[in-house]
C-alpha cells in the first residue's frame, strides 16, 4: 500500500509540472506575440509623433510675419507693393508644337 502512494504521488506530481510546462510555454508564446506588436506599434507612435512636431513646427512658422507673407507669396501668389513679378515659361524642345509638314509633290 505504501508503495502504491508513492507512484500516486509521483503521477500527480508529474502532471502537475506537465500543466504547469504546458501553460509556462503557451504564455510565453503569448508575450512574444504581445512583445512584437508592441514593437510595431511604438515604430508607428514614433513616426506620428514625428510628423505631428513637424505639423506643429509648420503652424509654429506659419504664425510669423514671414511665413504668412510665404504664404501670401507661394499660394494666393500675392506681391507687396513696389514689387515686379516676372513669369519664366520654358518649353524644351519635345513640347514645342509642330507645324504641319507639307506634302512634297
Amino acid at each position: 500500500m505504501i508503495r502504491f502512494r508513492w507512484v500516486l504521488f509521483y503521477a500527480i506530481a508529474a502532471f502537475i509540472v506537465l500543466i504547469c510546462a504546458v501553460s509556462f510555454y503557451k504564455e510565453w508564446g503569448r508575450v512574444e506575440q504581445l512583445s512584437a506588436t508592441l514593437d510595431k506599434r511604438m515604430e508607428e507612435f514614433v513616426v506620428v509623433s514625428r510628423r505631428s512636431q513637424e505639423l506643429k513646427e509648420k503652424i509654429q512658422y506659419y504664425k510669423t510675419p514671414s511665413g504668412i507673407a510665404y504664404l501670401a507669396r507661394e499660394k494666393f501668389n500675392l506681391v507687396k507693393p513696389g514689387e515686379t513679378v516676372y513669369h519664366l515659361e520654358v518649353i524644351s524642345p519635345d513640347e514645342e508644337p509642330h507645324a504641319p509638314e507639307k506634302a512634297q509633290p
